[in-house]
Parts: structure tokens; C-alpha cells; sequence
């Protein structure tokens, strides 16, 4: 069998990988695309602090869902990528969903309840929104564990199918009622609107591919067990990167979220980059280290490592060198100008994020979730207190500041745990070469001074250009990495 990088796989098992990657790729460039589309829709047809109220409405919506699905998404796709027995799948499949099905219900039960008093908290007493609050978690929640269960069987061309309509009918829906003039209920009520009805689209395929059948609740012990403990990291992982909008607008107010939140999100466009790995590592990874095959667990996790940061350096540079330009088209000159600068400290953590996310497979893998919560929670636990102290004298910079404070810190612990497991292959002389590269491609669109959406692009692709020829110049892809991607787009299977 011909073999590639070390030899350590076939030419068919890079590709079918590779090309999984390309398929998610394109997928979240089209998520982030969709981001921006948004951005300059609810900014401009919504006044400050109402683009403040949709922010605290999305990101309770995140976090509710996280808790509510129990981690059990994470045990499904740890337990059944490697299953082969239609039964089995079946099974676990629906053991897995009566469970989140009852959680859902009694967290939603409790959203209710308090609904007026989350509203006066956090949506400026809109009391309406407090209820839907309650009916968009159960669909975003049941939504986000059938998407899981595609990526599962690494079904990914419906899973990328069913994210981008999820995606882009919210965005319709929500885009319309927002220049209409309806206000930031009839957008939070669009979200609704598009979760029925791809809630209703994929329930519908599911039965028809494995059928349906009144679960034993098989192996759930093992499932619990393993999904649980993921909820404290799921819940500390959202007060790093979430919270921060909540004490700002508690000792700033919603404006200041709002000028926050357009900046965090240019950032956190390079999460795109990262998100093919973390969606399919995880359901790759098993079947090879159930079979004791660490080599190939370790090769992945080195290649998954490297071409992450080829992309993800070079973007951080360039989203930090156009942040005010960019964000001038997409906002308004008042949100650009108080704050461009949170986006350079967010890139950079997105990286950190990013190098975490791949290392943390390892944990993964020995079912070590608990090593992973306790992470996320001593860095939530640090995340909010210097928040708490800090926001109110420095600002919004003094939170995008201890965003990465955050980040680096779990990304240190996560790596001195995972060592202790196996070695990982960290290719230090690579990430200098792609700074080094980085920082010629920023000195050359400085140069350009770009303003408007021609001279964006033109920047981006001139930058693009250089970055590339300088790090083929200094060898930081290797002529067999370049001969394999070669044969990639040529070999037939």
C-alpha cells in the first residue's frame, strides 16, 4: 500500500480525511459569512442597547443548551463512531435523546417560571422574550444533539447540509424581521421559526435511516458517566468566553456591549478554521486508539496541529491589522472606532482556544472528561473574578485582555495533563516560520492603507500572496506535505 508522511497511512485514508476537512471547512466559512451578513443587519436596524439585549439573548440561549443536553451529545459521539451494528446505534441513539428529551422539558419548565425575573435582568424587562427563551432552548437543544448524531456516523455531508439551512433560514428569517423594524422579539421569534422546522427535517431522516424504537436505556450508566462531567468544563468554557458580556453590561451597560460584541465576533472568525478539526477528530480518533494504533492517534493530532496554525496565525495577524476598516463597513464608525482594538486580544486567544481544542483530544480518548472540567472551571473561576475587578476601571479592554489571560491558561493545563498520557508532537520551528511570515504579510498591508471593500480585499489577497510565498521560502511546508496534497487532487480512488 503506497503511504505518505512517514508511511503511517494510505493515500485513501488521508484523502477521505482531508476531504472531510474541506467539506467542514467550506461549511464554516459559510457559518462565518453567514455571521457577518447579520452583523451589519442588527446593528444598523437595531439601536445599541437593543443589539446589547440580542447579544444576552443569544448567549443565555448557548449556555442553556449546553447544560441542558447533559454533555450526552459528546458520550454519543465517543461511543458510537466506532459502531457498526445498526441495532446498537439505534439504541444508544435513542436511550441518549429520552434522556436530554426529559432534561430539556424540567430546564424549560424553569425558564418559565422565572422568566419575568431573567427578563429584568438581562433583556431590559422585555418580559415576552424572557418566555421564548424557554421555546427556542428546547428546539436549539434537540437540534444540537441530532446534528451530533450525523457527525457520529461521520454523515458529514448531511451534517454540513442540515448546519448551513439551520444557518442561513434563521438568518432570513431573523434579517427580515429586523429590517422590517419588528424589533429584537420578532428576531429572537425567527430563531424559533428555524428551528422547527430543521428540527422537523432531520427527526425525519433519522427515523428513516435507523427506524425508531422505544429505548432500554442500555449503557447509559457508562454515557452519563462519561457526559456529565463535561458540563462544569461546557459551563466554565462558556463564562470565558461569554460572561465577559454579561459584567460588562451589569457595571457598563448594554451599549458597551454592544460595542464589545461586533469586534469579539470579527475575532473569532478564525473558531472556522479550528472547527472541521474539532468536529471530526473526535469521531475519527476512537476507532484508532480503541485498536491501540497511537501512532496514527499521534500523527493525526500533529497534522491537525500544523495546518490549523498554517491558517489560523496568519489570519490572526491580518484580522488585527484591518479590524477598524472592516469593521467601519460591517457596524457603524461608532462601534469601529471604541472597539477595534478587543479584536487583535480575541484572535489571539481563538488560537490558544484552537491548540487547546486538538490537545484535549487526548483526554478525550482516555475518557479523562473530569481532568477537563476541573480545567475549565479553575479558569472560569479566574475568568470572572478578574472581571468583576477589572471591567469596571479598564473597560472593554480590560476584558478582552482577560479573555486571553483565560484562554493561555487553559491551554497550558490541558497541555501538562495530556502529556502525561503520551507524547505529543509540538512543532515549535513551524509556528516561528509562520510568524515570521505573518509578520511580513503585516508589514505589506499597512502599506496599503485599505479602506472600503475593494481595498479590504485587495489587501487580504496581496497579503494572502505573501504569506504564502514566505513560508514556502523558509521550508515551513515540507516538499512531501506539498507532493501529498499533490496527488490528493489528482489520485483516483
Amino acid at each position: 500500500m503506497r503511504t505518505l508522511l512517514r508511511g503511517e497511512y494510505s493515500l485513501n485514508e488521508y484523502k477521505i480525511f482531508v476531504h472531510r476537512i474541506g467539506l467542514m471547512g467550506v461549511t464554516n466559512i459559510l457559518i462565518a459569512i453567514s455571521s457577518l451578513i447579520l452583523l451589519p443587519i442588527v446593528t444598523k436596524n437595531f439601536s445599541i442597547g437593543d443589539y446589547g439585549v440580542w447579544v444576552q439573548f443569544n448567549i443565555t440561549m448557548n449556555l442553556i443548551t449546553n447544560i441542558g443536553t447533559l454533555g450526552l451529545p459528546y458520550a454519543m459521539v465517543r461511543f458510537l463512531s466506532a459502531e457498526k451494528d445498526k441495532e446498537k446505534i439505534r439504541e444508544g441513539f435513542y436511550s441518549i435523546t429520552g434522556i436530554v428529551l426529559v432534561s430539556i422539558f424540567i430546564i424549560c419548565i424553569l425558564l418559565l417560571v422565572f422568566s419575568k425575573t431573567i427578563a429584568i435582568a438581562l433583556f431590559n424587562d422585555n418580559y415576552k422574550l424572557g418566555i421564548l427563551l424557554s421555546l427556542v432552548v428546547f428546539f436549539t437543544s434537540l437540534n444540537s444533539l441530532l446534528l451530533n448524531y450525523y457527525r457520529t456516523l461521520q454523515q458529514m455531508k448531511r451534517f454540513s447540509f442540515f448546519l448551513i439551512i439551520q444557518t442561513y433560514l434563521g438568518l432570513f428569517i431573523v434579517s427580515y424581521f429586523a429590517i422590517k423594524g419588528f424589533g429584537v422579539y420578532m428576531a429572537a421569534f425567527g430563531l424559533l421559526i428555524a428551528n422547527i422546522i430543521i428540527f422537523i427535517a432531520m427527526i425525519v431522516f433519522i427515523i428513516t435511516n435507523i427506524g425508531f424504537k422505544i429505548p432500554k436505556f442500555k449503557n447509559m450508566r457508562e454515557y452519563i458517566s462519561f457526559g456529565l462531567p463535561t458540563i462544569p468544563g461546557n459551563l466554565s468554557s462558556w463564562i470565558v468566553d461569554s460572561s465577559d458580556r454579561y459584567v460588562i453590561g451589569i457595571f457598563l451597560g448594554a451599549s458597551f456591549v454592544g460595542y464589545y460584541t461586533p469586534s469579539y465576533t470579527l475575532g473569532s472568525i478564525i473558531l472556522l478554521i479550528i472547527s472541521p478539526f474539532s468536529t471530526l477528530l473526535p469521531s475519527v480518533l476512537p476507532e484508532y486508539y480503541d485498536k491501540n494504533n497511537i501512532e496514527k492517534v499521534n500523527t493525526f493530532l500533529k497534522y491537525s496541529m500544523k495546518y490549523f496554525l498554517l491558517i489560523a496565525i496568519p489570519s490572526a495577524f491580518g484580522l488585527s491589522i484591518l479590524s477598524q476598516p472592516i469593521l467601519n463597513i460591517l457596524t457603524t464608525q461608532e462601534i469601529a472606532l471604541n472597539g477595534y482594538l478587543i479584536t487583535p486580544f480575541v484572535s489571539l486567544s481563538v488560537i490558544l482556544f484552537g491548540i487547546y481544542t486538538i490537545i484535549s483530544n487526548i483526554l478525550v480518548l482516555e475518557k479523562q472528561t473530569r481532568i477537563i472540567g476541573r480545567i475549565w472551571i479553575i479558569t472560569a473561576v479566574l475568568n470572572l473574578i478578574l472581571n468583576i475587578i477589572f471591567v469596571p476601571y479598564l473597560g472593554i479592554f480590560g476584558a478582552a485582555a482577560i479573555t486571553l489571560i483565560a484562554y493561555g491558561m487553559a491551554f497550558i493545563l490541558t497541555l501538562l495533563y495530556s502529556l502525561k498520557f503520551f507524547k505529543f508532537d509540538f512543532d515549535i520551528v513551524f509556528i516561528f516560520k509562520s510568524i515570521i511570515s505573518s509578520v511580513n504579510m503585516t508589514f505589506v498591508i499597512n502599506s496599503i492603507h485599505p479602506q472600503g471593500i475593494l481595498g479590504i480585499f485587495m489587501a487580504i489577497s496581496t497579503g494572502c500572496i505573501i504569506y504564502l510565498i514566505s513560508i514556502i521560502v523558509l521550508k515551513g511546508i515540507k516538499e512531501k506535505e506539498i507532493y501529498f496534497f499533490k496527488n490528493l487532487l489528482i489520485h483516483k480512488s
